[in-house]
């Protein structure tokens, strides 16, 4: 019972989260002032960790509100000014349009999906198989495509399989299991298959993020960092993949391999196949759409595909910002599909606005490193190295700094410093590209292992999909363990064989 007005404030202060969460709030807001008069470049460091910590417990509370806190705490105390903010968002601008619009866009087509998609997963009965389709899918168009684009396609089809599920079992009994999963009327049988379903999707959606990041690294499009590594070096499309085959290539098939091993071994948490039941559902579902099907659905189904090969097309061959593709694709596919009204067209942003505010939160972050010079020390150090060794230290510095921070911030600060000691004569333009190439490598491969090095693992742990399949930060890290220890040994095995 709240019985004060300061007892009010603290229980509406982040809502339902843990007393115990609120009170590390708390504790992270009061000590940053201090820890930073005292030095700013460790208060620098505390409050990336604290940062993580909001994004470890993202299940118990959206990290956009502690998160936030501490970004306006920082910009407040000095650790970073406001127009360094609105610069690290103006030099993300692509980012945020692609997220506001692309999944937005993506909305609008998950009859389309959710179709081709049922059709695939009951057509193929392995769980392998099924598993290096996705993954091979998820990198052959995170190579062409944007990977938070491939990573909402794949988030929408999770969330139609689940909806379908959960439709035809809530009447009987998983009534709000979405919100509780301990309601004690459920079956031990239909809780059990619940569960092994979520395993299921948890698998599947790992094997397809881990697909963007394979696929990403390959051409100059497939990242952000890519692009901008690319333009550095005045490479084009076809040299930038030829550059990044010795490693991006070995190691796509290593991902592919270790992808069917985990499926096959069960370890790590793979393997859950999907439930007999669950299986009838989604065939019932099927022969059920296919005898709804009218000229009115297949219209859509049509209008839907046309709009897909004009996505296609577009993002290929860069027509224009991704962001602005994306909102053709709302319109378009909105216009010949009917959907005219407002709040109908509201509906498809909720999913990328909360992610998209959490997104500038984390630039803000980002402006802490730069201002606060957090990783000076470290390129300095790696520059100051034997040059033989400098590309395979570049690759592993490149991929810590990318796990805990943003991976276009880290390649953007070292290929900026490599072009400068270019510049200066310190190297030649060979050991310049060796660099470049192993920057471009350190900040794709590697930054698997946390949702924080990838926005695409970021997106999927904060989307709507996460909690109902229970899929929290921890949960993340130790699903995509495998594939860091197998992409980041081979990916440095590679580098200090090849360049």
């Amino acid at each position: 019972m709240v019985t004060t007005l300061p007892q009010a404030f603290y229980s509406n202060f982040l809502g339902n989260a843990p007393s115990w969460y609120k009170k590390a709030i708390c504790l992270f807001l009061l000590i940053n002032p201090f820890i930073f008069m005292v030095s700013p470049y460790i208060a620098g460091w505390v409050l990336i960790l604290e940062f993580i910590f909001t994004l470890a417990m993202a299940l118990k509370c959206y990290p956009l509100q502690p998160g936030g806190l501490l970004a306006i705490e920082a910009v407040l105390i000095g650790m970073v000014s406001p127009h360094t903010v609105y610069e690290e968002v103006s030099g993300n601008l692509e980012v945020i349009l692609l997220l506001v619009f692309m999944v937005a866009g993506i909305y609008f087509m998950k009859e389309l999906l959710l179709y081709v998609f049922t059709k695939i997963l009951l057509s193929i009965r392995s769980k392998a198989v099924l598993s290096l389709l996705f993954s091979l899918v998820a990198a052959v168009l995170s190579a062409f495509l944007d990977a938070l684009t491939v990573t909402a396609v794949i988030i929408s089809v999770a969330v139609g399989f689940y909806s379908v599920y959960h439709k035809v079992a809530s009447g009987k009994h998983f009534h709000h299991d979405h919100d509780h999963g301990d309601d004690e009327s459920v079956h031990h049988d239909h809780r059990s298959d619940l569960e092994q379903f979520r395993g299921f999707l948890r698998s599947l959606l790992m094997h397809a993020a881990v697909g963007t990041a394979l696929g990403g690294v390959c051409t100059q499009v497939g990242e952000p960092q890519n692009l901008l590594i690319a333009q550095r070096m005045g490479w084009d499309f076809i040299e930038f993949f030829v550059r990044m085959a010795p490693i991006s290539m070995p190691v796509l098939v290593a991902g592919l391999v270790t992808c069917f091993i985990l499926e096959k071994t069960h370890w790590f948490g793979y393997g859950d196949d999907i439930p007999a039941s669950v299986r009838k559902i989604l065939e019932d579902f099927n022969e059920a759409e296919k005898k709804k099907m009218t000229l009115l659905h297949e219209s859509k189904l049509i209008a839907q595909a046309a709009v897909a090969v004009i996505l296609v097309v577009a993002l290929a061959f860069h027509l224009a910002e991704v962001g602005l593709i994306g909102l053709t694709v709302i319109i378009l596919a909105t216009a010949f599909c009917g959907v005219i009204e407002e709040h109908q067209i509201g509906k498809a942003f909720e999913e990328a606005l909360p992610f998209t505010s959490l997104l500038v939160v984390f630039f803000a972050v980002v402006g802490v490193i730069h201002e606060q010079h957090l990783f000076t020390g470290i390129i300095n150090y790696v520059l100051g190295l034997e040059k033989s060794i400098q590309p395979g230290m570049f690759f592993i510095a490149n991929g810590v700094l990318s796990m805990i921070s943003d991976n276009v911030f880290v390649a953007t600060v070292y290929i900026d410093e490599v072009r400068n000691a270019f510049k200066d004569g310190l190297i030649d333009r060979a050991h310049y590209e060796a660099l470049a190439v192993a920057i471009n490598t350190g900040t794709n491969l590697p930054s698997v292992a946390t949702p924080n090095g990838q926005a695409a693992f970021l997106f999927l742990l904060t989307s709507a999909i996460a909690p109902l399949i229970r899929l929290s930060y921890g949960k993340m890290v130790w699903m995509a363990l495998p594939y860091t220890i197998v992409m980041g040994a081979l990916g440095y095995v590679m580098i200090v064989v090849t360049l």
